[in-house]
């Protein structure tokens, strides 16, 4: 796995999954790092690889081509589908390919991923995901963390999620808070709780006041010169400019 991993932030859950079954100790261990955390003061650059889980280095990114989203399919199928018996076409519902998704690595191996959507005023953190065999690291943390700084980073300081009933308490580590108003949310046999997160608007967003190669660079990379700014190293030919427009 030899891209860079993003940042680390993030907040919201799926059904019955992973951080909620991974035994007490490393939840104990995540929520005093969370707490150390503040979402709204924290820098943004790239996540290191030093952090550790067992004895491999450990990284998030954001899935960019076909083989990452394999990758993303292959967790979720695994920890929904397998562990927790979802329906396929309740599991894959259509928003998958809408979605900004993050994946965790151990070593070179894909562990966790995460499902970002973006609305007018606020984003949605959802479909965390930890295999089983890695439910005793603390990826998962770092993953949710990751979501947040994303959504930060293009300008949202409104975030939204549902999180299984048993895992508002993991949630709330992050910032979030139930939204009350006693909204019944059930779906794919399990209940749900709406969740929200406000934190303090980025120190440098993308907004259209960035650089406009910014903009065009992969997602997740902003901070690094993109395939796009190395073509500036060729002269301007405009080869189509004598061809008459279709």
């Amino acid at each position: 796995m030899n891209t860079p991993i993003y940042a680390t932030y993030g907040c919201e859950e799926r059904r019955g999954g992973m951080p909620g079954d991974a035994p007490d100790g490393d939840m104990s261990v995540g929520a005093e790092d969370a707490r150390k955390r503040n979402p709204g003061k924290r820098s943004s650059g790239k996540q290191n690889t030093g952090k550790q889980a067992g004895r491999k280095p450990y990284a998030i990114k954001v899935a960019r081509s076909l083989n990452d989203m394999m990758q993303v399919v292959a967790i979720r199928s695994a920890v929904f589908m397998s562990d927790q018996e979802c329906p396929y076409g309740e599991e894959f519902d259509g928003n998958d390919f809408c979605a900004t998704h993050l994946i965790g690595y151990v070593g070179d191996e894909p562990a966790a991923c995460l499902r970002a959507r973006f609305f007018a005023s606020f984003a949605k953190l959802e479909r965390l995901a930890v295999r089983r065999e890695y439910r005793n690291t603390r990826l998962s943390f770092d993953v949710v963390w990751a979501g947040i700084e994303l959504s930060r980073k293009k300008g949202y300081t409104t975030i939204y999620g549902h999180a299984q009933d048993r895992l508002v308490k993991f949630w709330s580590r992050f910032g979030a808070k139930p939204m009350g108003g006693n909204r019944k949310l059930v779906f794919s046999d399990y209940s749900y709780t709406e969740m929200l997160l406000e934190v303090e608007p980025h120190d440098n967003p993308l907004t259209l006041d960035s650089d406009p190669y910014e903009l065009i660079r992969p997602e997740g990379e902003w901070d690094h010169p993109g395939v796009l700014e190395n073509s500036m190293s060729r002269p301007v030919t405009s080869p189509l400019r004598d061809r008459e427009a279709a």
